[in-house]
């Protein structure tokens, strides 16, 4: 009889090493629980085994390690949301300036066609004008683009700067 339930010991600890090593591979939520489930044993039987026990809150913990470094935060998600609404606002305020400069420059070559334009010299200056505006813009932008980028890098070192006073 002692034999007997020394055997059936045997065969439910080699079930609940399966069961740990099946749910590490699979990825899958690791509990004291789940497994007894998966091994088809009391969960009884791996408090009274103290080194099944600790082989699952080991395995657990790495699965949790593993989770950790993998998850996308909400807030990260928020931050790429928020650069992406703004750099579409940024890409329909262009789309609108160079609409608005082709369709100057469809109506000034009409207008030269026509014969009624204004003077070669007036012309010129009035495209160097645009020009120099269409400059002021794109600086204007990449202006923008840096100081989100400087508000994005403080943002995140006021996060890191956070998290190491936290855990000290």
């Amino acid at each position: 009889m002692t034999d007997g339930k020394r055997a059936d010991s045997a065969r439910r600890r080699e079930r609940v090493l399966k069961a740990i090593d099946t749910a590490v591979k699979s990825g899958g939520d690791i509990t004291v629980s789940g497994l007894a489930r998966l091994a088809r044993v009391d969960r009884t039987f791996l408090y009274r085994h103290p080194d099944l026990l600790e082989r699952v809150h080991v395995a657990a913990s790495t699965a949790v390690e593993r989770d950790r470094k993998t998850a996308v935060s909400r807030s990260s998600l928020q931050a790429d949301l928020a650069n992406a609404l703004e750099a579409n606002k940024r890409l329909n305020t262009r789309l609108r300036q160079l609409e608005k400069r082709l369709s100057v420059q469809l109506g000034e070559g009409v207008w030269a066609e026509s014969g009624l334009g204004a003077p070669v010299d007036i012309d010129q200056l009035q495209r160097h004008i645009t020009l120099l505006e269409q400059e002021i813009a794109d600086m204007r932008g990449a202006l923008d683009e840096r100081t989100e980028e400087l508000e994005a890098a403080r943002a995140a070192n006021r996060e890191l700067t956070r998290s190491l006073n936290h855990h000290l």
